[in-house]
């Protein structure tokens, strides 16, 4: 039903539009001559009717109708023509997916314009230049905006489902990121905890044994090693179910000594301060983690780096900081970084009431952790988890909507920008084009008053070129006949009235010499 209503609109409004178009062909041409009247209908009709199925085709219909303009007109322009090509235009480009098309059609109408203005127009090239400034103003200007338009919309429809998706995926890479985490947390407590459950089983079961000990004693540390037993498979069986849900990890093993240690003999240049020994076992782990994954990413995307690292502990928390200076040959080439270490960096650190931050600093990278001891998890919240993806570089989508906003300012400075730069340039060769034509079609006044009626047209110097633009009013009555030629005066191009010379031939013979200008009546 819906579709059935956006038809139906869409079939109103372009009525709407044909007769808005059709009644300015009337009133622009009421009173002049009839076929100029029937040209603007045909150009209105085609227009409209193909506007929304083949907007190329309307588009070509509608610049055709500027090849009107040349025509001869005493002192009227036709207007039509410009509403018919704004609307058709701006239409057109809002229908398009391709600007090519468009493109040949009206560099083929403005080749078209040259050799009917030539032919037709009394003003030859000058009827051109006023029809491709209609063109660009009325045809390529309007099309430039509808084609902002058109991709404002795209952007509108299909870039924010694009950064959803984006988004999507990225908080699904997050997410499997966290998840590694937590198995690899739950490998460390499998490590810690049930090495100490099993010592205190064995301990109980020697208890159990040993001498001295009455039934009620000997009952209390065979239930001891029972529990501790049951205990320590209760935790594998709890470890094993957070091991199903993400991908076998390593553990943590060794200190903060034996990895900077491992870390020296790779090659890496490390300038170490480590006091941990106050760290509670979960937040030594933490810190472990840090400065693990840090120096990871030292040795992927900045090789030969130099880095310092300090770890510091107080009664209250643990400070880890791990900086390193620019890389000397720059950044491996396509090494680039997804951020899941410090994705699960983060988990790891949240899990122990700490705050982790990573990112650039003076040219190098950093990354610090505060944790503190004794804390318990910090609260996730979507906003939070939202504002620390950030924070470690997870704005994807962000920054493909920041690419989408660029196109489309660029689009609008497009369509401001390009219409006044090929009007500058149309008006330079136009400009360049009449002045050349004017000072090579003058014809010295001593020249023109030793014309004598009678001469042959071959005797006469008369120059190569004649003159376009001449007045449109004051011109005497033509020889029926008769062959005119238009010759400049002298006068200046900036004189309103500007005056010609007429040289009318007839069988190869002057039968008539004129001098004429724009204020004779």
């Amino acid at each position: 039903m819906r579709e059935v209503t956006k038809r139906r609109w869409r079939v109103v409004l372009d009525v709407a539009l044909g007769l808005f178009l059709a009644f300015i062909v009337v009133a622009d041409t009421l009173g002049q001559r009839t076929w100029e009247l029937v040209a603007g209908l045909a150009v209105v009709a085609g227009s409209v009717a193909t506007a929304r199925r083949y907007p190329a085709v309307s588009l070509g219909i509608a610049l055709v109708g500027t090849l009107a303009v040349p025509f001869p007109y005493g002192d009227r322009v036709p207007v039509w023509t410009v509403f018919v090509l704004v609307a058709m235009s701006y239409q057109a480009a809002l229908r398009m997916a391709r600007a090519r098309p468009a493109v040949v059609i009206g560099g083929t109408v403005a080749l078209l314009g040259v050799p009917v203005s030539l032919l037709v127009g009394p003003d030859g090239l000058g009827d051109w230049g006023s029809m491709m400034a209609i063109l660009v103003f009325a045809g390529l200007s309007p099309w430039l905006l509808g084609r902002y338009v058109r991709v404002r919309g795209e952007l509108a429809r299909t870039g924010w489902r694009r950064a959803e998706e984006m988004e999507s995926r990225q908080r699904l890479v997050a997410d499997q990121a966290r998840l590694r985490e937590r198995a690899r947390i739950a490998s460390d407590m499998h490590d810690s905890l049930g090495h100490e459950l099993s010592l205190i089983a064995v301990r109980a079961a020697a208890l159990e044994v040993a001498g001295g000990l009455d039934d009620g004693q000997r009952d209390a540390a065979t239930q001891l090693r029972t529990s501790a037993a049951a205990a320590t498979e209760r935790l594998r069986e709890i470890i094993g179910v957070l091991r199903e849900d993400a991908a076998p990890v390593e553990p943590v093993q060794g200190d903060l000594g034996e990895l900077i240690s491992r870390a020296r003999a790779s090659g890496l240049l490390i300038d170490s301060t480590v006091d941990s020994e106050l760290a509670p076992p979960m937040v030594a782990r933490a810190a472990y983690r840090v400065v693990q994954e840090a120096l990871t990413n030292v040795a992927k995307h900045a090789p030969g780096a130099a880095v310092t690292v300090r770890v510091t502990s107080t009664g209250a928390q643990t400070s880890v900081t791990v900086v390193n200076a620019p890389p000397p040959a720059g950044p491996l080439p396509g090494a680039a970084s997804g951020h899941l270490g410090l994705i699960g960096l983060r988990e790891r650190v949240r899990l122990v009431g700490g705050t982790l931050s990573a990112g650039p600093r003076e040219g190098g990278f950093a990354v610090t952790a505060e944790l503190p001891h004794g804390a318990s998890p910090v609260e996730e919240t979507p906003e939070r988890r939202e504002a620390a993806d950030d924070a470690v570089g997870q704005s994807t989508s962000a920054r493909a909507l920041e690419l989408a906003r660029r196109d489309v300012r660029r689009s609008l400075i497009q369509a401001v920008a390009i219409p006044v730069a090929l009007f500058g340039v149309l008006l330079a060769v136009s400009g360049i084009a009449f002045l050349y034509q004017w000072n090579t079609s003058e014809l010295p006044a001593g020249v023109y008053e030793q014309l004598r009626i009678g001469q042959s047209r071959a005797e006469l110097s008369l120059p190569e070129r004649q003159r376009s633009a001449r007045p449109v009013r004051g011109e005497p009555p033509s020889v029926p006949g008769a062959v005119c030629e238009y010759y400049g005066t002298g006068r200046s191009w900036l004189d309103n009235d500007y005056a010609a010379y007429r040289l009318c031939f007839s069988d190869g013979k002057l039968v008539s010499k004129n001098w004429f200008s724009e204020g004779d009546s």
